[in-house]
């Protein structure tokens, strides 16, 4: 059996996601042997140059780091040819080549933020807090071709809570994919692995899709149950946010008041109203909003950010925002769309 210190291992990743996995396989001592991370790119007014995370960590450790444009780059393929790894490990970063996937002899295998093959995608976590899932994991498999297909190697599973955020989810699941990249190095050393084929485990069903999400992904449809809502609005938050336009309904030619990123909401009434109005706005005047939604059902949105400010309570918001009012001195309808 190879000893950690002599197993070469290069790392593929970019956010914090990834840092927690490599710097568990660092003090456990492995040998990280390079760290590939995507090049730095300016940000903010100044085009001050960002470092990805990973980066940031491989500095702080000096390991040795390969910022590569182009993966298929003959110069950068060169150097990974140069370090002649036994494994390459790939967590949150760009879909690899063959040429390079296929490089180590011990095979290349990734960190994926779900149970797959549920949620093959750029944002699994999102999507499974958005669809209402009462459970998510990690899986680590083996690259093949296609995206997210590859025959799993090892799960770890943990509920989502009820009122869970997407970005604790996150965390948690940081935390457990690190323990379970380390595990699979181990059973890698320890020659004792019997992956499952993905095909295997649908039966025949269509895998779960989890794209990348864009900003017209997090607009609301307010057409939809409070419950489906509610769920949206936690697979968004704190990031990206799911948002939505707030307008007076009439009499003021659909005036555009505010657009409103919603950061926490809860489900005020689950019973369906006959003849109610999806996007109704209520109660802004005694610091609360609860929103009509597609059957009837209703949701209350208990923190939201106007654009240009920061994340607020409601209430906050409701004693700072000025109710327009029509020729008779009452309030406008209000609406989101």
């Amino acid at each position: 059996m190879i000893e950690k210190k002599d197993l070469k291992i290069v790392f593929f990743g970019t956010p914090e996601f990834a840092v927690e996995s490599l710097d568990k396989l660092y003090t456990e001592g492995y040998n990280i042997a390079a760290v590939v991370t995507m090049p730095d790119k300016p940000a903010g007014r100044g085009h001050k140059m960002l470092h990805s995370a990973v980066k940031e960590y491989a500095l702080e450790k000096g390991l040795p780091l390969l910022q590569p444009v182009k993966l298929k780059d003959e110069e950068f393929v060169g150097e990974l040819r140069r370090i002649n790894a036994d494994l390459f490990i790939v967590i949150a970063f760009r879909m690899l080549p063959e040429v390079v996937w296929t490089m180590p002899r011990l095979g290349t295998f990734n960190l994926h933020a779900s149970l797959l093959p549920k949620y093959r995608g750029a944002a699994p976590i999102n999507w499974a807090v958005m669809n209402g899932e009462k459970e998510t994991g990690v899986t680590t498999f083996f690259l093949k071709h296609e995206i997210d297909t590859g025959d799993i190697i090892r799960q770890e599973r943990i509920a989502i809570g009820a009122g869970e955020n997407v970005g604790s989810v996150h965390d948690r699941l940081m935390h457990l994919g690190a323990e379970l990249t380390a595990d699979t190095v181990a059973h890698i050393l320890a020659g004792d692995l019997k992956p499952v084929s993905q095909d295997k485990l649908l039966k025949g069903a269509e895998a779960i899709p989890a794209p990348k999400i864009f900003k017209e992904t997090c607009r609301i449809d307010w057409n939809r149950t409070a419950t489906e809502l509610h769920n949206f609005v936690r697979g968004l938050s704190p990031y990206p946010c799911a948002w939505t336009e707030l307008r007076a309904s009439e009499g003021c030619d659909d005036e555009l008041l505010a657009t409103l990123k919603i950061g926490e909401a809860r489900i005020y009434n689950q019973h369906p109203k006959e003849g109610a109005v999806p996007g109704t706005v209520s109660y802004l005047r005694l610091g609360k909003m609860i929103i009509t939604c597609g059957d009837g059902s209703e949701l209350e949105i208990m923190r939201l950010q106007p654009s240009g400010k920061k994340m607020m309570d409601t209430a906050e918001f409701c004693r700072g925002f000025r109710i327009p009012t029509g020729d008779d001195g009452k309030d406008t309808a209000l609406k989101v769309e």
